[in-house]
């Protein structure tokens, strides 16, 4: 049972990461009928930290409620800031005594210096994919979940993704009904759908700079509404079809039907956030002919639906 939890304050803690912690489990809310924790934030000596923010905070404790712990959390900080070898040592202990450990956003980098992300599934926020999986190559970083637990190891994406696996861990020891107060107390949501990639930023759609293709992937970006093959492009192209599906992934890195299909998508996705069109009329001007086809290629890319990811953004969509 989670009784016992420590949160590690390093330097440059982002304070509302660490606040997101402090505000799940730091909160005093046994009035309510809801859990209680024995609750520390920890600094490596107890001394006043840093925060990203540029103010300063007290610790109530140094690294030693770290050895007792349930739960040891590590909120956002620098992703490059080295972490003092006290720190990793007692994160290596938790780890090998069977205790939960959590990271919120880049947290996952302590995690990683540690040695607790080799072999093990994780995440982290999704501008930090690429340089979490370059640095631990052994980790198994899924770059689209909220968050992603690994036996006791449990990793977060941004911000409101470390809300969403604290319920989860809620969930997990006290029961949805617990979980489902709490986040009703906290006015969130008890449980969020989809993946990250619906709130990574899309680009507008262009044609990559390809020296042979690039006329035609030009004029693709402006017909992505027509049924197109790769018979056709290759002709416009001028080449075999097996010639220009070898040059495209040459040039493109992918297959034309892979690259069609998220170019489709990336408009997709501009006419849910901009506009007011019906599903059915997204589909139709973005190529996928219908509303199931569109569902299907997008929620695979996107992990939600059309019309969850047009609720997410519907603040974005002018009114009429």
């Amino acid at each position: 049972m989670l009784r016992t939890v420590a949160v590690l304050a390093l330097d440059r803690v982002a304070p509302f990461e660490l606040g997101v912690l402090c505000e799940v489990f730091g909160t005093d809310r046994t009035a309510d009928g809801l859990p209680g924790y024995r609750f520390a934030v920890c600094g490596v000596d107890g001394a006043p930290v840093r925060t990203s923010s540029g103010f300063t905070l007290l610790p109530s404790a140094d690294l030693a409620p770290v050895d007792e712990a349930d739960l040891v959390a590590v909120p956002a900080h620098g992703s490059d800031a080295e972490v003092p070898p006290a720190v990793l040592a007692a994160l290596r202990r938790a780890a090998d005594r069977g205790a939960y450990v959590f990271s919120v956003c880049s947290g996952a980098f302590v995690l990683g210096q540690a040695g607790l992300l080799d072999g093990r599934d994780c995440t982290t926020h999704w501008r930090y994919v690429d340089d979490l999986q370059e640095r631990h190559p052994l980790a198994r970083v899924r770059c689209n979940a909220l968050y992603v637990q690994d036996g006791p190891l449990l990793t977060s994406a941004g911000t409101a993704a470390g809300i969403d696996a604290c319920l989860h861990l809620v969930r997990q020891e006290h029961g949805s009904a617990v979980a489902t107060r709490l986040a009703r107390r906290m006015v969130v949501p008890p449980h969020r759908d989809g993946g990250q990639a619906q709130y990574v930023e899309a680009p507008i759609p262009r044609a990559p700079e390809a020296p042979t293709l690039e006329p035609v992937l030009t004029w693709l970006m402006g017909h992505l509404d027509r049924p197109l093959t790769v018979e056709e492009l290759a002709e416009r192209a001028g080449m075999s079809p097996r010639t220009f599906a070898r040059r495209f992934r040459a040039e493109t890195g992918t297959t034309p039907h892979d690259w069609l299909t998220n170019q489709r998508v990336l408009l997709a996705r501009r006419l849910l956030e901009e506009t007011r069109l019906s599903v059915e009329a997204v589909a139709g001007q973005a190529g996928f002919g219908d509303a199931a086809a569109l569902r299907h290629h997008f929620t695979r890319r996107v992990g939600a639906t059309p019309a969850v990811y047009r609720a997410t953004f519907r603040e974005r969509v002018p009114v009429a």
